[in-house]
């Protein structure tokens, strides 16, 4: 399985560090986003992007008249479940690696996915199909929070509430108010991140919501959204993740929402859902 793992640089190494395992969107591969995986390990956290064979970058390749055809063939439940037991078969390698031995901390595991990718990450939250055989869940008991971008409805599920609403793990979520995905024979509005958000299950979540911008400007894209909004939104989005990841492995508390206050001429909408005692 390729995989592109990273790193803080030596000198900062001080004992096991937390680590990201991400995934990424439809079409993508383990060389993207690597604005987050560079920044992310730049601040101490180890960034493993996964990349899925069967939904990754070849589904561009070929005839460009199937491509349409391609895209649609890989959004059913078999590849679904397969890229999340990607994500747990990558996280056995890394922390099976002698070579990593001291440097990854099992107990400070995180997921993280864009698109497609968030529902790849929503599973290995526990989100979880309902079947006539009893449920399907896919829940790796490793991961204590995940970031969610623009994770669109799952495909084909009658009731997709019921899907989010077994998650009980910390989760971020991060969408725009021009966040669409419009591809032929499939469309999902900005309107769906935020149903999706607020059928997610746990007691500490939160929504941030980006004005305009666009779905891939989440991505390595540079223009996507408007040139200017897209590098605001990826500082924005480094900041935020960050704090988020703060709050959940690093002991702090309160630290979203006060980095967040940061941004308000960049947010529309901000939600938070602090956590409750149990």
């Amino acid at each position: 399985m390729p995989a592109k793992l990273y790193l803080p640089p030596a000198a900062a190494l001080c004992g096991p560090i937390p680590l990201v395992v991400f995934s990424h969107r439809l079409g993508g591969s383990r060389e993207g986003y690597s604005y987050l995986g560079t920044n992310w390990a730049a601040r101490g956290y180890a960034s493993l992007h996964v990349q899925h064979a069967g939904s990754d970058s070849r589904v561009w390749k070929g005839n460009p008249f199937d491509v349409v055809s391609r895209l649609q063939s890989v959004a059913n439940e078999a590849e679904a479940v397969d890229r999340v037991r990607d994500l747990g078969f990558a996280l056995d390698q890394v922390l099976a690696d002698p070579q990593l031995a001291g440097v990854v901390d099992p107990g400070r595991i995180l997921v993280a996915g864009h698109s497609y990718g968030a529902n790849t990450a929503l599973l290995a939250a526990g989100a979880a199909f309902a079947r006539p055989q009893g449920a399907m869940s896919f829940r790796d008991s490793r991961i204590i929070g995940a970031v969610i971008i623009s994770a669109p409805p799952f495909h084909g599920e009658a009731d997709p509430d019921a899907i989010v609403r077994p998650i009980d793990i910390p989760t971020l979520h991060i969408t725009a108010t021009g966040d669409d995905i419009r591809v032929p024979g499939y469309a999902s509005g900005y309107d769906d991140r935020v149903q999706l958000f607020a059928a997610t299950g746990g007691r500490q979540k939160a929504l941030v919501t980006f004005r305009d911008g666009s779905h891939s400007m989440f991505t390595d894209r540079l223009a996507a959204g408007g040139r200017e909004l897209n590098q605001q939104v990826k500082v924005a989005t480094v900041d935020l993740t960050l704090a988020f990841f703060a709050d959940v492995v690093g002991g702090a508390s309160g630290v979203l929402t006060s980095r967040s206050a940061g941004y308000g001429d960049l947010l529309v909408h901000l939600e938070l859902e602090p956590r409750v005692a149990p």
